[in-house]
């Protein structure tokens, strides 16, 4: 495959210009690569936070980015594709992050329901200068 890279934005941009001459699926260790004519240039589709190469680890993957983007039509070379060499990839910043976002989601579920719970509760209310009285009441005993 080609060196250098082209991204994502960029090739949204052509695709819709309709300046993609032809898009080329490449089959490789661990999953799929897309080689990019446009004009008299070829590039990689590069990966979203580098200029390596994007891969896909499912063709199906692949083909619903590419149709997503405005090119429906490509070729598939899958002569070097080989799925048992896939890495998989450890993301422990990504595990960190699903583990809070777990734990946000279950904390405001349980917020949700406490604050319904108190606009349900039809136990009489207390006035506010009450409540207050009460406060500096316990403040002073503490």
């Amino acid at each position: 495959m080609a060196t250098e890279t082209i991204d994502h934005t960029t090739l949204t941009k052509l695709a819709e210009a309709g300046a993609v001459r032809s898009a080329h699926v490449v089959g490789q260790d661990g999953g799929w690569g897309v080689l990019v004519k446009y004009g008299m240039t070829e590039r990689v589709l590069a990966a979203q936070r580098s200029h390596q190469v994007r891969i896909f680890r499912k063709l199906e993957t692949l083909v619903e980015y590419l149709k997503g983007i405005g090119i429906p039509c490509f070729d598939v070379d899958a002569a070097n594709y080989n799925p048992h060499s896939a890495t998989t990839a450890r993301r422990p910043d990504r595990a960190a992050a699903m583990k809070d976002a777990h734990a946000a989601a279950a904390y405001t579920k349980w917020l949700n329901a406490e604050v319904q719970e108190a606009i349900d509760d039809t136990s009489p209310t207390v006035p506010h200068e009450e409540a207050m009285r009460q406060v500096r009441a316990a403040l002073k005993l503490a």
